[in-house]
């Protein structure tokens, strides 16, 4: 007879953590397969972002910004207080859940595929952090 594994309850910030980095690397993935899609290698070439148009300075490090903060709440969950933690990760992913919402529409299938799942993700990290435990008085 085996013994039923202990599944002790995870702590929020691990939790949060862990909806990050994997909202992170479908990010990522899904950039990274965007490049395969007939003609986006020759508007890079050509220096052109849709839909934004061309290239410029601002452009790159605005989009650099966007892509840094959801990388950055995978150690910032860990780091900050519990309070700004909480409200950092309800913000970002509300946000983040948006921008994907917007940039969906007459994608090809895989983005639609990896653009559910970052919806979903971004979705249980506003859940998670919305559920956060609050330390009981001991009065």
């Amino acid at each position: 007879m085996t013994a039923a594994l202990h599944d002790p309850p995870l702590n929020p910030r691990l939790k949060l953590a862990g909806l990050w980095a994997s909202l992170m690397f479908c990010y990522v993935y899904g950039d990274y397969f965007g490049l395969y899609v007939p003609g986006k290698l020759g508007q890079m070439l050509a220096g052109r972002m849709e839909p934004l148009g061309a290239v410029t300075q601002g452009i790159l490090l605005g989009t650099s910004a966007m892509m840094a903060i959801p990388a950055l709440m995978v150690c910032a969950v860990l780091l900050f207080p519990a309070v700004a933690a909480r409200w950092a990760s309800v913000l970002f992913a509300v946000a983040y859940a948006a921008i994907m919402l917007l940039t969906m529409p007459g994608a090809w299938q895989f983005y639609l595929f990896f653009g559910a799942i970052e919806v979903l993700l971004s979705l249980a990290i506003v859940w998670t952090a919305w559920r956060w435990p609050r330390q009981r008085d001991a009065g």
